[in-house]
């Protein structure tokens, strides 16, 4: 099975339906620190990163934003003090979608690869 660091997100075009709650459990295990929260009824993907500084912080901040425009899917991002928080969705469908998965395992991956 390919792991989801390998994939590639693909364009939406908004007429996939998001992913049942059954989807997204039986994807959640793949980016498990992530937590699967709902802002106005919307399933979202997040997680909090921490740093020793706000220095660390920005740097990720902007490599996720570099990645964000390499596959074209883009998070909610805030940067704090020593902490960032990713927030992942599909806009266009109002859930999630395996894009979605794709880049939490990405942002993982980033994090992990740091230093």
């Amino acid at each position: 099975m390919e792991h989801l660091t390998d994939k590639t997100c693909v364009p939406c075009r908004g007429d996939e339906p998001p992913y049942t709650r059954g989807q997204i459990e039986e994807m959640h295990p793949q980016v498990p620190d992530w937590d699967v929260v709902e802002v106005k009824n919307v399933p979202r993907l997040q997680r909090e990163f921490k740093f020793k500084n706000f220095a660390e912080a920005l740097t990720f901040t902007q490599k996720v934003g570099e990645l964000a425009e390499e596959q074209g899917h883009h998070p909610v991002i805030v940067t704090t003090w020593g902490k960032v928080t990713v927030t992942w969705w599909t806009h266009k469908i109002k859930g999630l979608h395996q894009n979605d998965f794709i880049m939490a395992a990405k942002t993982d991956k980033l994090y992990a690869n740091l230093g």
